[in-house]
């Protein structure tokens, strides 16, 4: 089974995903592209641009598209596609709509992790909050558009492990 956790950054989808392999033994976790990138020596710009979230999507959509079974992706093409459009709303995305389209295909199962309030998660602020909302509130939306069947995880890191095993037994 393919599993992809989105949501918007400072959400807990690592936390989830790496917990998660706790529970799923042979499971394999794809870290997120950016980190990914990153480690291969991509440099991302300072304050982040529609080129570096491009970068990332196309590397998401070939990590999805190669991957085998057995498999928890921390972010997906969906949730890069929405940081795009949020800092780039001008750009025509639809090519990168329908791309999107073909890959999300190939997911079996969709984690999205919103922001909630208060955060469960306690001592961090989340970095450029405003861009943070907008994913968020984006990704809600292209969820239904998508016709994506995605469980939304919430509360606590146990309570959402649990929510998860849940949808999969």
């Amino acid at each position: 089974m393919r599993i992809a956790i989105l949501g918007a950054h400072k959400v807990g989808k690592t936390t989830l995903a790496e917990a998660l392999l706790e529970y799923l033994p042979g499971y394999a976790l794809e870290a997120e592209p950016y980190y990914q990138l990153e480690s291969s020596g991509y440099e991302f710009s300072a304050i982040p641009t529609a080129d570096d979230f491009m970068e990332q999507f196309n590397y998401s959509a070939k990590l999805i598209s190669k991957s085998e079974d057995d498999v928890i992706f921390d972010r997906c093409v969906l949730d890069i596609l929405a940081y795009l459009h949020v800092i780039e709303p001008r750009r025509d995305i639809q090519l990168l709509f329908e791309a999107a389209q073909k890959v999300i295909a190939e997911i079996d199962l969709f984690v999205f992790v919103p922001i909630e309030v208060p955060d469960p998660i306690p001592g961090h602020q989340a970095d450029l909050p405003r861009l943070r909302a907008q994913v968020d509130d984006l990704l809600h939306d292209w969820i239904a558009d998508f016709g994506i069947e995605a469980i939304e995880v919430s509360g606590t890191l146990p309570n959402r492990i649990n929510q998860v095993l849940a949808k999969l037994s």
